[in-house]
Parts: C-alpha cells; structure tokens; sequence
C-alpha cells in the first residue's frame, strides 16, 4: 500500500484511474482493470457527468486493505476472464485473509464484482 494521500495530487493519465480509501491510502489502477466492475464502469463513464469520470479518480468508502483486496480481484478478474475452460487458474480464496473477509464481501456485492 502507498502512503496516505493529501488532496492534492498530479493528474493521471487517462488510462490510469486513481482510487483513494476512507483513511486515505492511494492507489494508481489501469482503466482496463478498474471497467471490470459494473459499479465503478458506471461512475467512470464520461457521460455520466460523474466528479469521478472528470478527474479519473474514486473516492471509496472502504479502508485501505479492503480497496487494495478489491482492486487485486480486479486485476485478477481482468487477467483471467478470457483464459482458455482448459488453463489452471489460481483460486483467488487463497489471497483473501480471513480478517478482511467479511468487509470484501460486502465491498465486491457493492462494486458487482
């Protein structure tokens, strides 16, 4: 996890997306792994007019830990989706410690992911 975040910070690029946790830890993610989610496709589209979508950055209501967990399934969903029935995939359950559990799952029904 990077540092804790002011408010302000440099502009990303646009095919990165910036997703800042509730006690304030930043995280820099490809636009491709972030339109994994329905949710957050939603609040990144341009012409929702979404704060998020113009600034290329979300504000989560989830602490860090959870929004690094949620960001890694992500990427891992991204990865994964389009592997061949036949490719062995890794079980992501590994990855997940049982500490954060329960706050993941409530935070992957929120994002649809």
């Amino acid at each position: 996890m990077e540092e804790p975040q002011g408010e302000k910070s440099s502009q990303p690029q646009d095919d990165w997306v910036r997703f800042i946790s509730s006690d304030g830890y930043s995280f820099l993610v490809k636009r491709k792994v972030a339109l994994a989610s329905p949710t957050l496709r939603g609040m990144l589209d341009v012409s929702s007019n979404f704060a998020e979508a113009a600034m290329n950055t979300c504000r989560l209501e989830e602490r860090g830990i959870v929004v690094e967990k949620l960001l890694e399934y992500l990427a891992y969903k991204s990865t994964f989706e389009s592997a061949p029935k036949k490719e062995d995939i890794p079980d992501f359950m590994e990855r997940i410690a049982p500490e954060i559990a329960l706050e993941l799952l409530m935070a992957a029904d929120y994002y649809d992911s």
